[in-house]
C-alpha cells in the first residue's frame, strides 16, 4: 500500500513568489509599449487617446537610420566572430580536455563577471595604446569580448551533450581530428553555432556601456537613444523605436530558442 506524500506548503508561497517577481520584473517593460500608443509626450495615466504618430516619426530619421545601421554592422561582425571563437573554445573544452583549453575557456567566459564600466575603461585605453582610439573597429573588438561568454557557454553545452561515442566511432573508421570536427562534430552542433550567432547580435546589439567609452563619429542605436532621452518631447518617439526593438528581440530570442531545441531533440535522437 502506497503512502500519500505530505502536501507542503511551502509551495503556494513559491507561486506567489514567483508570480509577484515576474510582475515586478516584466511591468515595466510592458508599460514601454502601453505608453508608445498615447496620443501624448507624458508618460502617464489616464492615458489621453490612441495614434501611431511617434511610429511614424521613425520613419525618414536620417540619423536614427545611420545608428540602425552602425549597430547592425557591429552586431553581425562581432558575433560571427565571438561565434567563430566559441566554436574554437568550447571544442577544446570539452574533445581535448587538457589544462590549457580549461584555462583559456574559463578565461572566455570571465569578462561576464567584470563590471561593464570597468571592462569600457580598460578597452579605452587599449586602443588608444594601439593608436587607432575610439571607432567602430573599436567598438566590435569590445562587444566581441562582450559577446564570448555567451557563444563558449552555448556551444560548450552543445559539444558536451554529443555523446563521445561518436567521434569514437569515427576515429576508429580512421577520421582524423580535423575531419572528424568538421564532418561530423560540426553538422551536429549547428543549430547550436545558430543559437550562439543570435544571442550573441542581440548582446552587441543592445550593449550600451562598452559602445559609450569606445564610439567614435558614429554612435550605435543604444547611444542615439541615450542622446535623445535628454529631450522630454522625444520621449514617446524613444518609447516608439524601444518597443520595435523590444519586439525584433523576442523574435530573434525565440528563434534561438528553437534552435538550441532542436540540436537537443538531434542529440537525443542520435544518442
Amino acid at each position: 500500500m502506497k503512502r500519500s506524500q505530505p502536501k507542503t506548503s511551502g509551495g503556494g508561497w513559491l507561486r506567489w513568489y514567483v508570480g509577484l517577481y515576474l510582475v515586478f520584473l516584466y511591468l515595466p517593460v510592458a508599460l514601454i509599449p502601453l505608453f508608445s500608443f498615447n496620443d501624448s509626450i507624458q508618460a502617464a495615466f489616464p492615458l489621453k487617446g490612441f495614434t501611431f504618430a511617434w511610429y511614424e516619426t521613425l520613419v525618414g530619421n536620417a540619423t536614427l537610420t545611420g545608428a540602425l545601421l552602425t549597430s547592425v554592422a557591429i552586431g553581425l561582425a562581432a558575433a560571427a566572430i565571438a561565434t567563430l571563437c566559441g566554436i574554437t573554445i568550447a571544442y577544446m573544452d570539452t574533445q581535448v580536455r587538457s589544462h590549457f583549453a580549461r584555462l583559456i575557456s574559463g578565461i572566455a567566459r570571465l569578462p561576464i563577471l567584470i563590471p561593464g564600466v570597468v571592462v569600457g575603461i580598460s578597452l579605452l585605453i587599449l586602443v588608444n595604446l594601439l593608436g587607432f582610439g575610439p571607432s567602430r573597429l573599436a567598438i566590435v573588438l569590445g562587444h566581441v569580448l562582450v559577446c564570448l561568454p555567451t557563444t563558449v557557454i552555448i556551444m560548450r553545452g552543445r559539444f558536451a551533450s554529443i555523446p563521445r561515442s561518436i567521434p569514437e566511432a569515427a576515429e576508429d573508421l580512421g577520421a582524423g581530428e580535423m575531419i572528424t570536427f568538421r564532418r561530423i562534430m560540426l553538422p551536429l552542433a549547428l543549430p547550436a553555432v545558430g543559437s550562439a550567432f543570435m544571442l550573441a547580435f542581440l548582446t552587441s546589439f543592445d550593449e550600451f556601456i562598452v559602445a559609450f567609452f569606445l564610439a567614435g563619429t558614429q554612435p550605435t542605436l543604444p547611444l542615439y537613444i541615450w542622446s535623445q532621452l535628454r529631450f522630454p518631447k522625444s520621449l514617446p518617439t524613444v518609447m516608439a523605436l524601444g518597443t520595435a526593438i523590444l519586439a525584433v528581440s523576442i523574435i530573434i530570442a525565440g528563434c534561438a530558442e528553437l534552435l538550441r531545441q532542436r540540436g537537443l531533440s538531434r542529440s537525443s535522437s542520435s544518442a
